[in-house]
């Protein structure tokens, strides 16, 4: 597990103490710190430290820096059921504190956020108020994160590559999942293998994400990890009026990989309103696609995404711009539940559900042979 947090004092060591006892720390671990400067904006001090390894179902208390409060988490389980609460484009307002506190109500394991976190947009202090914001929950569970274009703030010629805030404050397991970028990477989740995509990285044929992404692919061994789940932040399918098309590019380039495959769910965000597809690949609903989920519903300042399409797609099966948070609980090797839960005012109400299997347990799908485009780099290209 990595814990990151931000302290103003440059004394504060980069060590994390915990242990399985409130107040009774056994082990102790050291990482590294970093900052970072944006126009007249200074960081504070960092700190990214992992600690481990740990034992599953546990519940462990920590405190950061040598001194302060003890924070604790559990970590995931060994076995199935295991339960992913998933949220996209949260921002910080009244509504972001419903749904986290809708999401906190009912226990999970997980958190996936398919980008746009703080909505920051250059405004680097609205990063620390995300922070405080959030830290009551992704202090006690894993969150697991990809960026949206709220996270880009680039600016011509003195920040041009952009994501400057976001990754060195959301270091996420790149290195580990052998990917160049913290944009783009993968972790597996009791039976599931998780893939994160970079809707504002490169992705077309023969790109560094892209070959990434066939190579993770092909290393997926069905018999241990039955689940694959994808998350990116620009829908490739969407009947919603709001960013239509923008997706398009990236589905052209990539999903053939995923279909052949076999992925069960993409979750997308950046519409800001929830929506379910059937299974589907090139448009057309299909019984070995992935299901599509637009989860973009989080709670985020720019209001909701109200029109859609009339009348609705045939491959739409639900859709409703209200906030909200999702629920993927995946019983065993074969059956999962996805449930979306809607903001209303004091509770969480589920409005949308659904019991699938997984395409690794059809025999009309699976075996299937792995992508068919072979990675290829950008040297061997030219």
């Amino acid at each position: 597990m990595k814990v990151s947090w931000v302290t103003r004092g440059s004394g504060v060591s980069s060590t994390v103490e915990y242990g399985k006892t409130p107040g009774k720390y056994e082990s102790t671990a050291t990482g590294e710190h970093t900052s970072y400067y944006y126009f007249l904006y200074t960081s504070g001090k960092i700190h990214h430290v992992t600690i481990g390894p740990l034992d599953p179902a546990t519940v462990y208390y920590y405190r950061c820096g040598g001194a302060g409060p003890e924070f604790n988490f559990r970590t995931p389980p060994a076995t199935f059921p295991i339960e992913f609460a998933v949220a996209g484009d949260l921002g910080q307002t009244e509504w972001t504190s419903s749904t986290l506190e809708h999401i906190n109500a009912s226990d999970y394991d997980i958190l996936l956020l398919p980008g746009d976190l703080s909505y920051a947009d250059t405004q680097q202090p609205l990063w620390d108020s995300f922070g405080r914001l959030v830290e009551p929950y992704a202090s006690r569970r894993p969150w697991m994160v990809t960026q949206g274009n709220h996270e880009q703030e680039t600016f011509p010629i003195i920040y041009p590559k952009g994501f400057k805030a976001y990754n060195s404050r959301w270091p996420m397991p790149y290195k580990e999942s052998a990917s160049d970028s913290n944009l783009y990477y993968s972790f597996d989740a009791i039976g599931t293998h998780i893939i994160m995509l970079a809707s504002y990285a490169d992705f077309h044929v023969h790109s560094n994400q892209f070959n990434w992404l066939a190579k993770d692919l092909a290393k997926i061994d069905r018999s241990r990890t039955p689940w694959v789940v994808v998350l990116l932040h620009a829908p490739w399918y969407n009947s919603n009026l709001a960013h239509q098309g923008e997706g398009e590019s990236m589905r052209v380039a990539m999903e053939e990989m995923l279909y052949n495959s076999r992925v069960d769910v993409v979750f997308v965000g950046h519409v800001h309103a929830y929506e379910r597809f059937t299974r589907v690949y090139n448009n057309k609903a299909n019984p070995c696609g992935p299901i599509h989920v637009t989860i973009g519903d989080g709670g985020n300042r720019e209001g909701l995404a109200m029109l859609y399409k009339d009348p609705t797609p045939s491959i739409s099966l639900y859709r409703e711009a209200s906030f909200g948070h999702g629920r993927l609980r995946i019983l065993n090797d074969t059956h999962a539940h996805w449930s979306w839960n809607r903001n209303d005012d004091s509770v969480s109400v589920v409005a949308d559900e659904i019991w699938f299997k997984s395409l690794s347990s059809s025999s009309s799908c699976f075996p299937k042979v792995q992508p068919t485009i072979e990675p290829t780099s950008e040297k061997d290209e030219l």
